[in-house]
């Protein structure tokens, strides 16, 4: 696969770039150089290969999954600007 000068130009429109005409040779060089390394990694033999997300093995933190902020309400709208009945009451955004 390669990009000819028409493909950067469209490309440079599409992602609104205004790159300068004497830059597209030398940028459509770029890119083919890119593209080209690219097919080589379709080169390399991956059969066995689990596919992974991250090369770092990083376990999650985890939590206990149980409530322990709750029946605090008085508390939680202690900062609030408005509160009416037990809500925070902000200014309407859609009619």
């Amino acid at each position: 696969m390669s990009v000819t000068e028409d493909d950067v130009r469209r490309i440079a429109r599409l992602a609104r770039i205004a790159e300068p005409t004497d830059r597209v040779a030398k940028l459509t060089g770029e890119l083919n150089g890119i593209l080209d390394w690219v097919e080589m990694l379709n080169e390399v033999d991956v059969d066995g290969v689990e596919p992974m997300t991250t090369p770092v093995s990083t376990p999650l933190p985890m939590r206990e999954d149980k409530v322990t902020d709750g029946e605090i309400p008085e508390k939680v709208l202690k900062n609030a600007p408005k509160a009416e009945e037990g809500f925070f009451v902000v200014p309407k955004s859609v009619e």
